[in-house]
């Protein structure tokens, strides 16, 4: 299976070559912001996302907060499961890469000597996307948004084909989305548990936060956390109920 693209006469190598062209053609100083950007500066940027959509909902105070940070905890714990997953696909396919095979190729950074199928930064930036994504829509499109230009990054760097892209968009879509209905089944009581404390009850919901009216609306519509909001309305209904 080492032999995926050793020519250059298909269209994975033909479009690797057609965009790392680019790098060919752009001023050096945009090739280092290119590097920089896609080896570290897009993770760092999503995790920032994932704290900036936490911020929110902490700050809101949803009905269904602790289901919500459920999800935002799962995002970065998918992202690790599927590179583990990752690993023995990499041994199995043994795919060089592409700069050993191929010749004229712009590579941007040195020194990978691991294989290259699948792209672990693809991976973990689509992983992380569709966690997000899971929680809540409108940050959930920036983070697939961030994943999509790491991939493009990764052949402009001339370290990955492009199939070794599309491959860990699918690997860490899989995983994101497979394993999330353990993931909530397992992480939900935590965080609500974390929330009906008083020690821990901050970091899901900010301190006078409103827990009804127009905010919780909100998070309904901007959440897609299977049941999530469901199991907020059938609670506040037992409360009613109770009263």
């Amino acid at each position: 299976m080492a032999g995926l693209a050793e020519t250059g006469s298909n269209p994975d190598v033909d479009l690797l070559y057609d965009i790392n062209g680019l790098a060919k053609d752009a001023p050096r100083w945009f090739d280092r912001v290119v590097e920089i950007v896609g080896e570290y500066g897009l993770l760092v940027a999503l995790v920032l996302v994932v704290v900036g959509c936490w911020w929110g909902v902490r700050r809101r105070g949803e009905d269904d907060a602790a289901v919500t940070v459920a999800a935002l905890i799962w995002a970065p714990l998918a992202a690790a499961i599927a590179v583990l997953v990752n690993i023995p696909i990499r041994g199995f396919v043994e795919r060089p890469r592409p700069f050993l095979d191929h010749q004229g190729l712009e590579v941007l950074v040195s020194g990978k000597t691991d294989y290259s199928f699948v792209s672990d930064h693809a991976t973990i930036t689509m992983a992380m996307g569709v966690g997000l994504f899971v929680a809540n829509r409108k940050f959930g499109l920036v983070g697939i948004g961030i994943a999509l230009v790491e991939g493009f990054c990764r052949v402009y760097m001339g370290v990955h084909y492009p199939t070794d892209v599309v491959g860990g968009f699918a690997l860490g879509t899989a995983v994101a989305l497979l394993l999330s209905p353990l993931a909530m089944a397992l992480l939900t009581p935590v965080t609500r548990a974390v929330e009906g404390s008083g020690w821990g009850g901050v970091l899901i919901r900010a301190r006078g936060a409103g827990s009804g009216g127009a905010g919780s609306s909100g998070a309904g519509r901007g959440a897609v956390v299977p049941g999530g909001r469901a199991e907020a309305e059938a609670g506040a209904g037992e409360r009613d109920l109770a009263a």
